[in-house]
């Protein structure tokens, strides 16, 4: 038997957080494996078959827990979406994405609609893609100034469930969700920017999470931007509420707030994303430290500036250029680039932000 196997299969048991003892059953080996030598396509990555044996390791202990049928149907859904939204952006996993909220209210002859749809324009112009919520408003601005061939839909079904917009309908890029979380968890991980626009409840729902899920380290540091019309004053509004109710109060620190920038143009808001990755291209976090993968080499004596600078989240310890990883072996086309390796202390990600944007100043 596999060894992954044997500890989801050979009396494995666990306790759940109310102390009682939850045990995955005994199953054939012989024909799991079987089962997923099969299904799994041919050249597929060896590494894969743990995980699925895991997988479905998790699937029979739901069983085995005596899991109520309304609570595996929830689990069950779940896992459809994920894979569904995993099919639909696995044909373009080298284009970076934007990812656009705003108002569905928003009418074609507002002045923030006319920015978003020019926002959509440029940004796909840079190179970029455009994800939406696939509805009216703000996101149809957004997905008409893209096009159809640079737009993804990532729509959700309610009672008053609305068709996609006319610069969606009939695109292949489209996946509706029935839950909430599982949309957001696309909206995020495939997006390398994020941009807000004036918005209701749902736009501040996932400004805040947003925030929360890079401050936390829980998603990618990526460009977050505030835009509307030249004049308006929605997120001048939105930012002295963070400053005086949340910064003021200490219920985040100074550097938070280098999370986001507030445009008011179209072409702030473009410069901003794409300035972020003229040096810096992605990041991994491996064994408590920073693997930053880079656009180009970057000489010593930047590095040396950047851990002066920014000690107090390095543990005083310096940048310096380091090889691949063997756990990057799973981003096989990010291997060659050149990267350096930081002792970041998993806390000041606003600091962090600020590294990255003093890196790609100092060595462009």
């Amino acid at each position: 038997m596999h060894a992954s196997l044997c500890l989801y299969f050979c009396d494995r048991s666990v306790e759940n957080p109310s102390g009682e003892k939850m045990t995955t059953p005994t199953i054939d080996s012989d024909r799991l494996s079987a089962l997923i030598e099969d299904t799994l396509p041919e050249g597929a990555d060896p590494r894969a078959r743990p995980i699925l044996e895991a997988l479905i390791g998790e699937c029979l202990g739901l069983a085995a827990d005596g899991t109520a049928v309304a609570d595996l149907k929830l689990v069950g859904a779940s896992l459809a979406e994920i894979r569904r939204g995993l099919a639909c952006f696995r044909p373009y996993p080298q284009a970076r994405k934007v990812t656009c909220f705003g108002s569905a209210r928003t009418s074609p002859d507002s002045p923030v609609y006319r920015v978003a749809s020019d926002f959509g324009r440029a940004i796909a112009g840079a190179g970029f893609m455009v994800i939406t919520g696939g509805g009216p408003g703000i996101m149809q601005a957004c997905n008409e100034g893209a096009g159809r061939r640079r737009s993804f839909g990532v729509g959700i079904a309610l009672p008053f469930e609305q068709d996609w917009n006319a610069a969606l309908r009939g695109s292949h890029k489209l996946v509706r969700f029935k839950y909430f979380f599982t949309r957001k968890l696309f909206f995020l991980k495939e997006a390398s920017a994020v941009v807000f626009f004036p918005g209701g409840f749902g736009t501040h729902d996932e400004a805040f999470e947003s925030l929360t899920l890079i401050q936390t380290g829980k998603s990618q540091l990526v460009p977050v931007v505030c835009l509307e019309e030249r004049g308006g004053g929605y997120w001048k509004a939105w930012d002295a509420f963070v400053r005086e109710q949340l910064l003021a109060s200490g219920r985040i620190g100074e550097h938070d707030r280098a999370l986001y920038r507030i445009a008011h143009t179209v072409e702030e808001a473009v410069a901003e994303i794409v300035a972020f990755y003229k040096v810096f291209h992605s990041m991994r976090f491996l064994r408590k430290r920073v693997v930053m993968r880079l656009n180009a080499v970057v000489e010593n004596a930047v590095l040396d500036t950047l851990s002066d600078e920014f000690a107090d989240i390095l543990h005083g310890k310096p940048i310096r250029p380091c090889s691949a990883y063997k756990e990057e072996a799973d981003e096989p086309d990010l291997l060659a680039l050149p990267r350096v390796l930081l002792h970041f202390d998993g806390y000041g990600y606003g600091r962090l932000r600020q590294l990255i944007d003093r890196l790609n100043r100092l060595a462009a």
